[in-house]
């Protein structure tokens, strides 16, 4: 039960007015950090108002959800984004459920799954607890207090108050208008909020901001109403029975380990023979790179999940049994490893050859943390924390996306192809212009650097023109679009113009812009987002 539902209920739908006031009809920007600020700082002074502390460990959540929410204007690269808005997001549905027991260090990957699955039905089904919360206690206060004066009575000073006001404003108005047009424009921009045109947006747009609010009544109330001291899934007894024998378990892992063995004895002959074995062999760094790292990875996730599965399922009622399952389980984490550094080893072969992509970078990165989560798992085997699997999957998730965002991908694409071309490889400016703005510092430095080509320079330049002119065309200029990323490239465009005043961008007949460079005509704009 809450203490005053009423004020749950408004501030929820403040809340959902604010969404409605940040996104509508804005591309996204700063909106979404101040959104995640806004929803966090009313929660919080709700909980005060509940009388409902917030647990020390549920408020070290807090850390990496305003990382991420700020990522979300930091960075323009797209999978970044992408990842930085779903783990904030899931970040606050796991702080929402244990807002008052702070026991998500305790979790297991069930416990995560059941708790935004909870979550999702509190916020349909708790706001009609609130709302009839609500009408009991408003019946049983009309029954205690004297006759009230008519609702309609006690209005009528606010109504005519509003209506001698009306004129009044409106006089000033025009004369203010008058005096400045800047001003004019907002004054204008409020009167078409009264345009009867509008009417049928404002109806959506008040149906989806209560619907909203409702969703966020029953996520706050979910929040200050569950359970301090809740019981985890599996703590006192296994949710799913251990089914599979022992020896069934040993027999699985003993073969995958023995499979993956005789894989890396075959492996270790490339490991210090790298190009030379390539061409010995006759095949191409597609062949060999390629197809290659891609399964590998594949075949490191499928073997922790295997060994994860098998941990939960497989029966060790003695002690020799855990001992041999631990000893198994830990030598196909290290065989795993192995696998990963032949993978990576590919993949390096494959970039030097070829130069570096998103999709390259991104598995780069997400080896490295494959690698580390396979390290815990093992130390976490041998502790006998099983349990901790899941706490050490959440903060690899964590630590790969915050390297994403402090690496900041396109700009090391951008800063390892140019290196490549200084040592006298091909550079695909028409890679480099698929880029974000998030690559654009890099862009700058690169075009002035006096060891590149003219032929690349020129390309480099017709680049930034076009970012500049581009960037000077867009429609959306509300503060609530407000993008780090790209306020920090149209500065940096403005201020080192003159490096490529002299490339000539223009519009064809259909409105497009293109670009004159080394010769050749070139659209600046780019379909293709560079993820291989």
């Amino acid at each position: 039960m809450l203490k005053n539902p009423s004020r749950v209920l408004w501030t929820s739908l403040v809340v959902a007015w604010f969404f409605d006031f940040l996104f509508w009809d804005k591309s996204p920007g700063i909106s979404f950090a101040i959104f995640v600020g806004i929803a966090l700082l009313a929660g919080l002074i709700l909980a005060r108002g509940e009388k409902t502390p917030l647990a020390w460990k549920s408020g070290w959540l807090l850390v990496p959800i305003v990382f991420f929410a700020v990522g979300t204007f930091l960075r323009r690269e797209p999978f970044t984004t992408f990842t930085n808005y779903l783990l904030a997001l899931v970040l606050m549905g796991v702080f929402a459920h244990t807002f008052r027991g702070g026991r998500w260090l305790n979790y297991s990957l069930s416990d995560y799954v059941a708790a935004l699955f909870y979550l999702a039905l509190s916020a349909l089904a708790k706001p009609i607890q609130v709302l009839n919360q609500r009408k009991t206690e408003s019946e049983e206060s009309d029954e205690e207090a004297p006759a009230p004066t008519p609702r309609w009575k006690r209005s009528l000073p606010v109504i005519r108050g509003i209506l001698i006001a009306i004129p009044v404003v409106g006089v000033f108005a025009a004369l203010l208008a008058s005096a400045d047009p800047i001003f004019a424009e907002y004054v204008e921009d409020f009167v078409k909020i009264f345009d009867i045109e509008n009417l049928p947006e404002y109806i959506f747009r008040g149906v989806y901001i209560a619907i909203f609010g409702y969703l966020l009544t029953g996520i706050y109330t979910h929040a200050f109403s569950h359970e301090k001291e809740q019981t985890l899934i599996g703590e006192e007894k296994p949710w799913l029975p251990t089914f599979l024998g022992f020896t069934e378990a040993a027999i699985v892992l003993g073969s995958v380990d023995a499979l993956f063995l005789v894989f890396v004895g075959v492996q270790f002959r490339y490991f210090f023979g790298g190009q030379t074995n390539i061409k010995i062999n006759g095949y191409t760094y597609s062949e060999y790179a390629v197809k290659g790292f891609t399964e590998l990875v594949w075949v490191a996730v499928f073997s922790l999940m295997l060994f994860i599965g098998l941990s939960s399922i497989a029966k060790r009622t003695e002690k020799s049994h855990r001992q041999v399952f631990s000893a198994l389980g830990i030598s196909l984490m290290a065989l795993v490893s192995v696998i990963l550094v032949s993978a990576f080893r590919r993949l390096a072969l494959y970039e030097q050859a070829y130069g570096f992509t998103r999709l390259r970078a991104y598995s780069h990165i997400f080896m490295i943390w494959l690698g580390l989560l396979l390290a815990a798992v093992v130390i976490l085997e041998l502790l006998r924390r099983q349990r901790a699997f899941a706490l050490a999957m959440l903060l690899a998730a964590i630590g790969f996306v915050i390297t994403l965002n402090v690496i900041n991908i396109d700009g090391l694409i951008a800063r390892q192809n140019v290196g490549r071309a200084l040592a006298g490889e091909e550079l695909d400016t028409w890679y480099l212009q698929s880029l974000s703005t998030d690559v654009t510092a890099a862009l700058i430095q690169a075009q002035q650097d006096p060891r590149l080509t003219e032929a690349d320079r020129n390309d480099l330049a017709a680049i930034l023109a076009c970012q500049l002119i581009l960037k000077s065309t867009e429609a959306d200029k509300s503060w609530q679009a407000y993008h780090w990323s790209d306020a920090r490239a149209w500065n940096l465009l403005q201020q080192n113009k003159a490096n490529f005043a002299k490339t000539q961008v223009y519009q064809n007949e259909y409105d497009s812009w293109w670009v004159l460079v080394n010769g050749e005509e070139r659209s600046c704009y780019y379909d293709w987002y560079g993820f291989d």
